[in-house]
């Protein structure tokens, strides 16, 4: 399937601490919802968490706007429970994720001028 014309993306951002600890946590590699929620939180030192309700709208959104695809595989179909569904940044995740990261660390920047951040050579 194509990926959808980028010129949408403007509507979706910025995006939410959710979605970008959703895209984050595939940047890692293919995971399943369960493993995406415990991603989520492990990359956020616990401060997005995630209810399921929450992670399957954005998974549906995110799969519609052609951010990640539904793997037909299973990793290790053996150790694996076959109802569940593994995930998988897209090229067009990639650079909405590339994208948001670069708006966030200009505010860092902006924010480090204004002395409410440590530089990166500080603690």
């Amino acid at each position: 399937m194509p990926e959808p014309v980028s010129d949408n993306l403007p509507a979706h951002f910025p995006l939410s601490p959710a979605a970008f600890s959703i895209l984050l946590a595939l940047k890692g590699g293919d995971k399943h919802g369960y493993a995406i929620l415990r991603e989520v939180a492990g990359l956020s030192g616990g401060e997005v968490r995630l209810l399921p309700g929450t992670l399957y709208n954005l998974l549906k959104r995110m799969l519609e706007d052609g951010w990640i695809v539904e793997m037909d595989e299973r990793p290790d179909p053996a150790l694996d429970d076959q109802r569940r569904r593994y995930y998988r940044l897209s090229g067009l995740g990639e650079r909405v994720l590339r994208r948001e990261t670069a708006r966030m660390a200009g505010l860092v920047r902006a924010a480090r001028q204004h002395g409410l951040a440590p530089r990166a050579d500080e603690p």
